[in-house]
């Protein structure tokens, strides 16, 4: 399978630079140089991922994920040349899955691409034969949320929340095992598969994001439960 990727850039350099390596590893490559453009591509192909740069005319990056995450849930990484924190917590806030600092590496850069889509499309989901047989063994269910498996989507009270696959992987992790805690490395690497020092503040963002999703009350979770000095479990009592 060849997977498409959206360059959303107005650097007619970089677009011919990340083309270039793409191409090369036997991407299927568009390009935007704004993010109205960029809608555009994505109302006529099906996406796989899509690198977006923050600072264009007309749409700007965060502007273009905010409005293609009404509708969408392909991993977005961001390539820009804001690196203060603030830029990447701002970028994350917005449904990106990743945020990659300008100037990068193509041949890293390529690499990284390569590692979100291999954990993007290739999930661990239980086959019918596991975990039960049938639909219900696609199905996992805390208090009112419901996540299905199969079609890779959480709902509460029968409406569909809008999350991104990076918050959807770690609510599949969560409620396969209600009660379980898990470190913030052990929720990373179901996501990227490594952890590093500095990924513990944008776990809790990560966290903060779902928890204003499916929360009645973000302020007082009744869902995802802090432990702390540990990490984070799921478990619902009703009132």
């Amino acid at each position: 399978m060849k997977y498409n990727v959206l360059i959303v850039e107005d650097d007619a350099d970089i677009i011919e630079l990340l083309t270039l390596y793409l191409g090369s590893n036997d991407f299927n490559v568009f390009t935007a140089m704004n993010g109205e453009e960029a809608l555009k591509v994505v109302d006529e192909q099906e996406i796989s991922i899509a690198l977006v740069d923050v600072m264009m005319p007309k749409m700007n990056g965060y502007e273009f994920i905010k409005a293609v995450r009404r509708n969408t849930s392909f991993p977005i990484i961001i390539v820009s040349a804001k690196t203060m924190d603030v830029d990447e917590v701002l970028g994350l806030d917005m449904g990106a899955d990743a945020y990659i600092k300008k100037p990068f590496n193509p041949l890293v850069l390529v690499a990284q691409v390569k590692a979100v889509l291999r954990r993007t499309y290739k999930l661990d989901i239980p086959s019918a034969g596991e975990e039960g047989t049938g639909s219900a063994a696609m199905l996992l269910t805390v208090g009112d949320l419901e996540f299905d498996l199969e079609k890779f989507l959480l709902k509460k009270r029968g409406e569909i929340l809008p999350l991104t696959l990076t918050e959807l992987k770690i609510m599949a992790k969560l409620m396969k095992t209600p009660g379980r805690v898990y470190t913030k490395a052990q929720l990373y690497e179901c996501i990227n598969g490594d952890f590093y020092e500095n990924d513990d503040n944008t776990m809790m963002v990560h966290i903060s994001n779902i928890r204003s999703k499916i929360e009645d009350n973000p302020e007082t979770p009744r869902y995802i439960k802090t432990v702390r000095g540990l990490g984070y479990k799921i478990e619902y009592k009703a009132l």
